[in-house]
């Protein structure tokens, strides 16, 4: 003991559950609590609250286990320039367990976060609640989810799941607004392999139940899988870079080298003549936007459906996007879902929405019916119809039936909507609609193919294109796929001082 009980306090928070525990969690590839926070915020800005916390748990030996700051690092500090607030779970400090007092913690960083108007960020690493503490622990837990929820559309709320979560701990990141799972090092269930060994039978690794790609493919539960922790953290970063601080801020605006008015004559042709023939529209919006940088979110679920974000002119967007290379890019629970979620995160933190749109339908078949299609795919709509934030879509190839007004129609009060000459608006594709339309016709004809043939060139010349639609307004302007990006730019510059708002509700019942 020295003579200075504030260093010897200083150093025994530094070190959490000890040095041997510390190398440990480095040699199985992990960075430590105070490593994680250290690498979030600007360097020199962290400030730290709560570090001399200790349990107050005297039973089952936990009175001679005291640690400062009882297993959780909390705080502020800034984000590229930006006030942010975080916590980090320390997995060397009674495996990360949640306790009455860190829990408190927690509640108090969110707090301070909806007070000050800033995004909150959660390390999670846990082996979850401390069972010494038994219902306090519990308790503490609920606490956080009430901050979730009273935080949801208020701040940013971004969850890292660096190590183990299970049980009632998953519903924390589930709240928030994305969730980053670390590869081979994370896992969420909310029963594990043993306990579903015994009432199931099911023979299930850890990883296999909830590891990070499980929760990227599978579940949805996650938004992104990355390599390793300090992927995880920068990663982060660079998604608080899209993001206002608060639901009344606007987003961070960039200087940009990429001329506004740059037109990419690769998308003139990137459209193929033969419509059931894919490509790929990632390609489309990195040649849109600016640097061609697009941060995809959700990309390993649900492949039909493109989201995340990049920016226009310096603004940030949420792009929004029907995938023709994968299920030739039709609407499905899974895609309804993944679409609904982003649209409503976008249009909480005031961030303008921008759909490239080449969608034939809604996924036929028993499975999507059954499994609630109608209503998955009513969140799409729902969430799209109730966004007041500046819409703009672009229609590059198909619009077709219902999941033309789904995504982002000019019906449901998207601001700008533009078509490229290639666009097909129409209730169904041609072969379907000369099937329905002219079915006597063809049963009469002598060369069924040939008149088969001439009625769908004829569809296609009278309805499947945009000019119909631009004739009753539905199209604001045809425009050449070359002119996409400058249409897009100085769309998002008429929008600046866009006022919209719903009526007044206590809040709208979206069909979940």
């Amino acid at each position: 003991m020295s003579s200075d009980p504030l260093a010897d306090l200083d150093r025994r928070a530094e070190l959490g559950g000890g040095e041997e525990r510390l190398r440990r969690q480095r040699e199985s590839g992990k960075l430590t609590a105070r490593e994680r926070i250290e690498l979030l915020f600007d360097p020199g800005t962290f400030e730290e609250i709560d570090r001399f916390v200790t349990h107050r748990c005297l039973d089952f030996g936990m009175a001679e286990q005291i640690v400062p700051g009882d297993g959780v690092v909390a705080g502020h500090g800034r984000v590229s320039g930006r006030l942010a607030y975080a916590f980090a779970q320390d997995f060397t400090v009674f495996g990360g367990s949640l306790s009455e007092t860190n829990a408190a913690k927690i509640v108090k960083i969110m707090d301070l976060a909806m007070k000050m108007g800033a995004p909150v960020v959660g390390l999670n690493d846990s082996g979850g609640a401390r069972i010494q503490e038994g219902v306090a622990s519990l308790a503490g837990y609920a606490d956080i989810f009430l901050r979730n929820t009273l935080a949801s559309g208020v701040v940013p709320q971004i969850s890292a799941i660096m190590g183990p979560c299970a049980g009632g701990a998953v519903y924390s990141p589930a709240i928030t607004d994305f969730t980053v799972m670390v590869k081979h090092t994370s896992y969420m269930f909310v029963t594990g392999p043993d306990v579903i060994r015994t009432v199931t039978h099911e023979q299930v690794t850890k990883e296999e139940l909830g590891g990070a790609m499980t929760h990227n493919e599978k579940s949805g539960v996650a938004h992104f899988a990355v390599e390793n922790d300090q992927d995880c953290v920068l990663l982060i970063r660079e998604l608080l870079s899209f993001m206002p601080g608060n639901n009344v801020d606007d987003p961070p605006r960039v200087e940009t080298a990429d001329p506004a008015d740059r037109a990419e004559a690769a998308l003139d042709t990137i459209v193929p003549a033969a419509p059931n023939q894919p490509y790929d529209m990632f390609d489309v919006i990195q040649a849109v936007v600016d640097d061609r940088h697009f941060l995809e979110v959700h990309a390993h679920f649900a492949k039909n459906i493109l989201v995340g974000f990049a920016r226009l002119g310096g603004r940030p967007v949420g792009v929004v996007a029907n995938q023709p290379a994968y299920l030739a890019g039709t609407l499905d629970i899974d895609a309804s879902v993944k679409g609904a979620r982003f649209v409503r995160f976008c249009d909480a933190f005031n961030i303008p929405l921008v759909t490239f749109e080449d969608v034939p339908g809604f996924l036929p078949g028993t499975v999507q019916e059954w499994g609630g299609i109608i209503r998955h795919g009513a969140k799409l709509l729902f969430a799209f119809a109730e966004a007041t934030v500046p819409k703009l879509t672009v229609i590059t190839r198909k619009a077709y039936g219902g999941a033309y007004c789904v995504m982002s129609s000019k019906h449901i009060r998207t601001d700008a909507n533009y078509a490229w000459p290639t666009a097909e608006i129409a209730v169904m594709g041609a072969e379907g609609a000369v099937n329905i339309l002219y079915k006597r016709e063809l049963d009469a004809a002598s060369d069924v193919a040939a008149a088969r043939a001439a009625k769908i060139a004829e569809y296609r010349e009278k309805f499947a294109n945009p000019y119909v639609a631009a004739q009753r307004g539905f199209i604001d302007e045809i425009i050449r796929p070359r002119q996409t990006r400058a249409k897009l730019i100085t769309a998002l510059a008429t929008l600046d001082t866009k006022r919209d708002k719903n009526p007044p509700k206590k809040h709208g019942n979206i069909p979940l």
